[in-house]
């Protein structure tokens, strides 16, 4: 097992942050006075317990209000479902969190009040501006703000920042960040927050990539972390687990009964930045920054390769299309479940890379440009994705097909949509 490395001391940005970062352990040990006193109303094991019971309560709560309210997102060309859906999977996650998390037992040697306010604090603002958004249609320069507003307050007020980028140097000395600690973790956060967004194309997509991310995370705490650590972590997949029951294409659902909306794909992009950071920082850190970005792959990939693909052809980094990896799956001819199962193997399997880089001591530098050939590979299968997706589709666009003319309902792609994918020719009439 590796152990954990000491950061050298650098005066790199403001005082109260460069004393978070180079805490001893990652999380301290804090006197009853700082900790976050309550009274235990049962048992900590059974908070991720009550997390789930409580998402899955608050979303058959919800569901019916956001229906009556006009909480719902409304079918239209650039999206695949066909009916109104409520968007209360956010709101339902963070409270089921909230409820596992503070009625559990928290005594003095877990997580600081700074870092349980600052974390529900930012956690709050994000749900509240996503679900306003999902009402209103917010304009994106408000998204962003909140999404700054939130990162800051997890810098200055849980004093979580990106202060290096590990032994990422051929000499095995850590990479700082210094000066740019601070504007380089809000790049980070945003880039994550809105990466996970879009990959919410997808009933059970977004819910899955997330807790398989999670679970590195989880595993990571749980074997090189402290007690602090593992606090939160468990009781939020918990939460996610009760969304994806009414998310995910189950129980001879044909579609997704409640979607997450912006207030979960902003709140779990957060709470993966969050836990990626703190627990890649510090003098007794438990990750590596070259894992943490293997256990991100395939929001990280999707998100660079569509803006990379949409700069090289004059359009906006910005602009909404159809082209991104879930996409093509789906024109290919893969059902809306196969595609779910196919990108959370693949999140899987970054998951297990950087597991297994952490357990074996890979060099870092080593790690992270296995992490930008995988990228590569990724945007050339991208750009090419017909020709790619000719190989892969045959054995299960037949049995989607035969399972299609069995059931009398496409759960792929038809019509004008699957002619029109991406990279492949139109003929022209």
């Amino acid at each position: 097992m590796p152990g954990r490395r000491s950061l050298p001391d650098q005066n790199c940005f403001p005082a109260s942050v460069c004393e978070a970062s180079h805490r001893q352990p990652l999380y301290p040990q804090p006197s009853v006075q700082t900790a976050v006193v309550m009274t235990s109303l049962m048992a900590p094991e059974l908070a991720p317990l009550v997390a789930l019971a409580a998402t899955i309560l608050l979303i058959v709560v919800l569901r019916p209000l956001a229906v009556y309210s006009g909480l719902v997102d409304v079918p239209s060309q650039r999206k695949s479902h066909q009916v109104p859906t409520p968007l209360v999977g956010g709101l339902a996650m963070f409270g089921g969190l909230l409820l596992g998390f503070f009625l559990s037992n928290n005594g003095p040697d877990g997580l600081s009040s700074r870092e349980v306010y600052s974390f529900f604090g930012a956690g709050l603002l994000l749900v509240a501006v996503g679900v306003t958004d999902d009402f209103l249609e917010l304009s994106p320069a408000i998204r962003f703000v909140a999404q700054i507003l939130a990162a800051l307050l997890m810098i200055f007020g849980a004093g979580i920042v990106l202060a290096d980028l590990g032994s990422m140097t051929p000499s095995g000395d850590l990479l700082q960040l210094g000066v740019v600690a601070v504007p380089f973790t809000v790049f980070a956060t945003l880039g994550i927050i809105n990466a996970l967004n879009m990959c919410d194309g997808l009933d059970g997509l977004s819910g899955s990539l997330t807790l398989t991310s999670l679970s590195g995370l989880i595993m990571v705490a749980s074997i090189w972390g402290s007690p602090a650590d593992m606090e939160l972590l468990p009781i939020l997949g918990a939460a996610i687990l009760g969304f994806l029951l009414f998310n995910l294409r189950i129980f001879g659902r044909e579609r997704a009964s409640v979607f997450m909306g912006d207030a979960g794909s902003m709140f779990l992009g957060l709470a993966l930045t969050w836990y990626a950071i703190s627990l890649s920082q510090g003098e007794a850190r438990a990750l590596r920054p070259s894992a943490a970005l293997w256990f991100l792959m395939v929001p990280i990939f999707d998100a660079v390769a569509m803006m990379l693909r949409r700069i090289l052809k004059g359009r906006s980094p910005f602009a909404a299309d159809r082209e991104h990896l879930h996409h093509v799956f789906l024109l290919a001819g893969f059902s809306v479940n196969d595609t779910v199962a196919v990108m959370t193997g693949f999140a899987s399997f970054g998951v297990f890379v950087g597991l297994a880089s952490i357990y074996f001591e890979i060099p870092e530098l080593f790690v992270a440009l296995g992490f930008l050939l995988m990228g590569i590979g990724y945007f050339w299968m991208i750009s090419h994705s017909w020709k790619v997706m000719r190989f892969l589709r045959t054995s299960i666009s037949r049995r989607q097909a035969g399972r299609d003319r069995r059931t009398g309902v496409a759960t792929g792609y038809s019509g004008i949509e699957r002619r029109s994918g991406t990279g492949r020719r139109v003929r022209k009439s």
